[in-house]
């Protein structure tokens, strides 16, 4: 896999950082909390959507579509979390309650754990393939 630079580096680990603040402190209720964890995932998804793999391997193309796929859903999770308390959505009361509101934790956790299982099966894969070579 292609590696990241040293400012795409720092870039991407400021992104998780501002990440796991925003959604930190979003249990505080205060009203910056969406907007830290936006930026969080824009920097972050940005910056592991640069990692491409050129190879072959059938596996780890997969894995890496699992992570874009937990990284779509990072972002989403940033715009549930913007429009918690907010019917930005046009629905009704009781269907923005029991669709929208709060599901951005929900999200969030699929993300999460999408991105846990790829990112550590990636390294498995990624291993074993050098070895090969």
């Amino acid at each position: 896999m292609k590696q990241l630079n040293k400012i795409q580096l720092i870039i991407y680990l400021l992104g998780a950082t501002l990440m796991a603040i925003g959604a930190g402190i979003s249990i505080l209720g205060w009203w910056i909390a969406p907007y830290v964890y936006c930026v969080g995932a824009l920097c972050f998804a940005s910056m592991q959507m640069l990692q491409r793999y050129e190879g072959t391997n059938f596996t780890i193309r997969r894995l890496r579509r699992i992570m874009l796929t937990s990284d779509v859903l990072f972002m989403l999770a940033g715009v549930l979390m913007l429009s918690n308390g907010h019917n930005v959505f046009g629905l009704s009361y009781i269907t923005y309650m029991e669709y929208v509101y709060n599901k951005w934790i929900v999200v969030l956790l699929i993300a999460a754990i999408l991105q846990l299982y790829s990112m550590h099966r990636l390294d498995q894969e990624l291993a074993k393939e050098a070895k090969k070579l």
